[in-house]
């Protein structure tokens, strides 16, 4: 017996499922037919519950076909259908990688720390140790810890200090420097952005090829690359590429596999421009032996990005109100919120973060965003931190000025001049918020006054909870 209810159709948009209530109509329609007609249709009658319950079914089977559809295009696939989409290019989801972080395990000479043995932070995350050592003649060795926990967990210098599970004759651990932050499951929009791009690793010679291929090496985060094709060097920011040369940029990934990969895709002749030299192989089996090369490519130096929020405050500000906000931007940062992530040679937009912050709740009611960087330094300055006084000894140039974050190979990152002291923007003392020890170094002060950060071809953006500064006002 031929039904009433239409049909879905395929057409130049896919498959096209018919409207719910032309549904429900054609269900009644059948119903009303098997039982001889002159049935009542209102719906809240047994036949009418019926039919709705029908319409629904034969809906829901529309709408998780036209779902299953959709998930062919690699535009809208996600979970298990975008992996398998990348399959077919070779490529897998980048899995979720925990915080890093260097410890200087202290104790009795020749105690040894087996893989596994495990610290805390003050923040009362774990971490595990994944290479196991034993301390040397002079009472300390280095070894690696991982977070328990995969993810971007930061963990800045001085707080992995507490020995979680004891081990006779191992005294104490700290990190002298930060971790390096993890990273969660690559999301939709980053695996698909990767996959697109590499497409292009099927070319060759091109910068788009080198990138395909560089985005397949495992552990690699991010990536740039510019072909200088004119007989000229060329400065793209404050770097300069070499007359023909070819310029890439990576971050993570073993130096050799990035090596190889470039040399797998880069035009014969086109010098390299970078900071790091390794040699890498022509395997091809042609040849007696494999022949060496040498390539050179650019690991990009930190660029660290400040944030100045400003909430009103209100009754309904939650206790948590800051830990909240530092998270939402880090999430932000790296993309995982589905948006643009901070890349290498990007624009970073203080607009972009507003939103990550507004979705926290009701409660948000954001006055001011805004960011800082020493690609936009205000000052540049000698000096040394004890406790929570900055010391200026001699000044390069600029000014300071209460709100400035600064930065020093000694400095703990994120500090933030909050006060002056005897101080007044040059020689003189200044309070920070941060409290530490730190020797006379050059410093570098930033104001958070920016809507808009460039971002070098020659740095990778990051920021990490004490670079996000919250007032409340």
């Amino acid at each position: 017996m031929p039904t009433n209810v239409p049909p879905p159709t395929f057409g130049a948009n896919g498959f096209i499922p018919p409207d719910e209530q032309d549904i429900l109509a054609g269900v009644q329609e059948d119903i009303n037919d098997a039982f001889g007609g002159n049935l009542n249709p209102a719906l809240e009658t047994p036949q009418g519950q019926l039919a709705s319950s029908m319409a629904a079914i034969i809906a829901n089977a529309d709408d998780t076909f036209c779902f299953l559809t959709n998930q062919v295009d690699p535009a809208y696939a996600s979970g298990r259908m975008q992996d398998a989409i990348a399959r077919i290019y070779f490529i897998e989801r980048n899995p979720a990688l925990s915080t890093v972080v260097q410890c200087t395990c202290s104790g009795l000479a020749g105690v040894k720390i087996k893989a596994g043995a495990l610290a805390q932070d003050q923040a009362g995350n774990t971490y595990i140790c994944t290479t196991g050592g034993k301390i040397g003649i002079g009472g300390t060795v280095t070894l690696p810890f991982a977070c328990s926990v995969p993810g971007p967990v930061v963990c800045p210098a001085n707080t992995l200090n507490i020995i979680y599970q004891a081990i006779p004759g191992w005294d104490s651990i700290n990190n002298p420097t930060d971790g390096v932050t993890g990273v969660d499951v690559e999301n939709r929009a980053n695996f698909e952005a990767r996959r697109a791009e590499s497409v292009a690793g099927n070319s060759f010679g091109a910068a788009g090829s080198i990138i395909g291929a560089v985005s397949k090496v495992a552990g690699v985060l991010d990536y740039y690359a510019y072909d200088n094709a004119s007989s000229t060097s060329t400065t793209i920011g404050d770097y300069t590429i070499a007359a023909y040369a070819i310029y890439v940029a990576v971050v993570g990934g073993t130096d050799s596999d990035v090596a190889q990969a470039i040399l797998s895709k880069k035009s014969p002749g086109a010098p390299y421009s970078g900071n790091t030299t390794v040699t890498a192989y022509d395997n091809n089996p042609l040849y007696a032996n494999p022949v060496a090369y040498t390539v050179k490519f650019e690991r990009p130096d930190d660029l660290v990005v400040a944030f100045a929020i400003n909430i009103a405050n209100n009754p309904q500000v939650p206790s948590n109100a800051v830990s909240l906000i530092q998270t939402a931007i880090i999430n932000a940062f790296a993309g995982t919120d589905n948006g643009p992530r901070a890349r290498i040679g990007s624009i970073i937009y203080a607009s972009r973060y507003i939103s990550a912050v507004a979705v926290l709740g009701p409660w948000v009611q954001i006055i001011s965003l805004f960011l800082g960087s020493n690609n936009v330094a205000s000052a540049v300055v000698t000096g040394s931190i004890s406790g929570t006084t900055l010391t200026v000894s001699a000044v390069t140039s600029g000014t300071l000025a209460v709100g400035q974050v600064i930065s020093g190979s000694t400095i703990q990152e994120g500090t933030q001049i909050t006060a002056l002291g005897t101080g007044s923007g040059g020689i003189g003392t200044y309070t920070v918020d941060l409290s530490q020890t730190a020797g006379s170094t050059t410093i570098t002060a930033a104001a958070l006054d920016q809507e808009t950060i460039q971002v070098g071809i020659d740095q990778v953006p990051v920021t990490q909870a004490n670079d996000i500064k919250i007032t409340l006002t």
